[in-house]
């Protein structure tokens, strides 16, 4: 009697989505497997997208099925087990060298004849034809935003998404507070430190309460979003938002940030002769930068003295 592996799958990393098709999915399995008489052996459940190979439940569970504990593959549909040309493949191929003799869906049928193999290939077509067109539908509508000028994701900081109409606007509360955070910084008085502070104390916090980073503040005062634009696959766009600030303050806030990046160095005393000194007979090595680290040898007693002699007269500084 054949032996079976049942395989579900849902399409997301998420625990929280689609848990009730994972739940349905092995119902309708079981219901199926008792209707047909399938001997299933063991259950095989993995939560992660089929669009590129590497699944490690589906890895393991050929890796058993090549190694003979069973022969048939149990799976609400095609999809459920490839979406992606090198899983597909190996499934076929598997056929074809008789390590599976039989895969059962309850939405779809499968004989291994030449006839049944050409269907399965078909319907693995179709799955990634699917997923590539998803994709790219995906990439169109985002494509589409940038060109009406929304920014897609999360708003920052001093701004809300409006889910209803599907925009970006100010946030009532941080907006008016964020202008006043690069009106302050222009004025070149503040260290990021000290403006992360100062506008804590004035109440710019994150949505959850916590108290904003220095590297958040510099980000903020980096990110052109603030007076009306935004990037998108690292090109800049004009945005369709209304500005915190205006082009010239941003300016401003970016000579003041590069100004304070670029500390005078101290001044260095220079000596005539710095660091290690080389004995030309010996190779011995006299530090005078720190006399007290040189070893001198037993041979070298006599150097020793005038070395003294030079230190207290201050030839090197």
């Amino acid at each position: 009697m054949t032996k079976y592996f049942l395989y579900a799958r849902k399409s997301t990393d998420e625990p929280d989505r689609q848990i009730l098709s994972i739940e349905a999915q092995i119902t309708e399995l079981k219901e199926f497997a008792e209707r047909e008489n399938l001997n299933i052996v063991e259950n095989f459940i993995e939560s992660q997208t089929a669009k590129i190979p590497g699944r490690s439940i589906f890895n393991e569970m050929i890796k058993r099925i090549e190694s003979g504990e069973a022969s048939g593959i149990l799976a609400w549909h095609p999809d459920r087990l490839a979406r992606n040309s090198i899983d597909g493949g190996q499934i076929i191929y598997l056929i074809d060298t008789g390590k599976i003799v039989s895969l059962k869906f309850p939405t779809f049928w499968f004989d291994a004849t030449p006839q049944g193999k050409f269907m399965l290939n078909i319907a693995f077509g179709q799955s990634k034809y699917y997923i590539d067109n998803l994709s790219e539908n995906v990439k169109r509508g985002l494509r589409q935003k940038v060109r009406r000028g929304e920014q897609c994701g999360v708003a920052i900081t001093g701004y809300l998404n409006d889910k209803v109409n599907h925009k970006i606007i100010p946030d009532p509360e941080r907006f008016p507070l964020v202008r006043k955070m690069f009106e302050l910084y222009s004025t070149g008085e503040y260290s990021l430190k000290d403006l992360r502070n100062k506008m804590t104390s004035l109440g710019l916090i994150s949505r959850n309460g916590k108290v904003f980073t220095i590297s958040n503040i510099q980000m903020f005062l980096k990110n052109p979003f603030y007076y009306g634009a935004f990037y998108f696959n690292n090109e800049l766009h004009q945005g369709s938002h209304k500005p915190a600030i205006a082009k010239k303050l941003f300016d401003k806030c970016q000579e003041v940030m590069k100004t304070k990046a670029h500390k005078m160095k101290r001044d260095q005393k220079e000596y005539a002769f710095r660091s290690l000194l080389t004995c030309g007979e010996c190779r011995l090595f006299h530090n005078f930068r720190n006399p007290q680290r040189t070893q001198l040898l037993p041979m070298h007693q006599k150097e020793t003295k005038l070395l003294a002699k030079i230190h207290s007269r201050g030839t090197f500084g």
